[in-house]
């Protein structure tokens, strides 16, 4: 199902570029009101977005990608953001358990192949996602991505289509810096993993901590992909 918006994209890119992240947000929330909804994973750089969330003058719904592979650390840090900035949650999560998908596909992430990974994301994070956005009804979505994290992200534009929604990009141009700063100017809690030399962390199988060599997203997916499909426009094939 189609739900997006008639809107001139190139013009909004436009106007969000000339926007602080708050005022993208709030750009967001005036062109879809109900429709409009933040997605997270409770990530690393996660307490920006949601604390941006947060300043509206109206709740905003926060979806969170929960594949059910996650750090204890990270159910640990959702409970301390969700408290502290009274977000409003809705766990999005796929229809098969980790040990159902494990019994009939096997470890998907051990075998070192790139299409079992896309069938790993396809079903823990890029469906899972979809179908809560249409059970919300939501017709944009925003994000936390930066340009700077992927080859991929650092084509994207403030707002595009994906998958038949309007995707939103507040942080875009964002920079580690810019991150840092935000959160010791609000007194964000870091991720209990930061400190444990992680740039960014999404599954425990999948993640591991900048070895100085290798870093950021590269340490994702054991350096086979970048992206886990959430933000690609086609069902299989990105992360939050």
């Amino acid at each position: 199902m189609t739900t997006s918006t008639a809107i001139d994209s190139q013009r909004a890119c436009a106007e969000l570029e000339q926007l602080d992240a708050l005022g993208c947000m709030g750009w967001g929330l005036a062109q879809f009101g109900d429709g409009f909804a933040l997605t997270t994973s409770f990530g690393i750089q996660a307490a920006v977005s949601l604390h941006l969330i947060s300043q509206l003058e109206r709740s905003v719904p926060v979806i969170w990608v929960d594949t059910g592979y996650l750090p204890p650390e990270t159910y640990h840090y959702a409970e301390t953001l969700i408290d502290r900035l009274g977000l409003q949650v809705h766990v999005a999560q796929s229809q098969l358990s980790p040990a159902r998908m494990e019994a009939l596909h096997g470890r998907l992430w051990e075998t070192g192949r790139i299409e079992d990974l896309e069938t790993y994301h396809r079903l823990r994070k890029v469906e899972p996602l979809d179908r809560a956005l249409e059970q919300l009804g939501v017709r944009c979505w925003a994000s936390g991505v930066r340009g700077r994290q992927t080859d991929h992200r650092s084509t994207m534009q403030p707002l595009a289509q994906v998958r038949g929604r309007w995707a939103l990009r507040p942080l875009l141009a964002w920079t580690n810096k810019d991150v840092y700063y935000y959160m010791q100017e609000h007194d964000l809690p870091q991720h209990p993993l930061f400190e444990q030399g992680y740039s960014t962390v999404g599954d425990w199988h999948s993640s591991a901590p900048d070895d100085g060599g290798i870093s950021g997203r590269a340490t994702r997916f054991g350096g086979l992909k970048q992206e886990c499909g959430i933000h690609l426009p086609g069902m299989a094939g990105e992360g939050i």
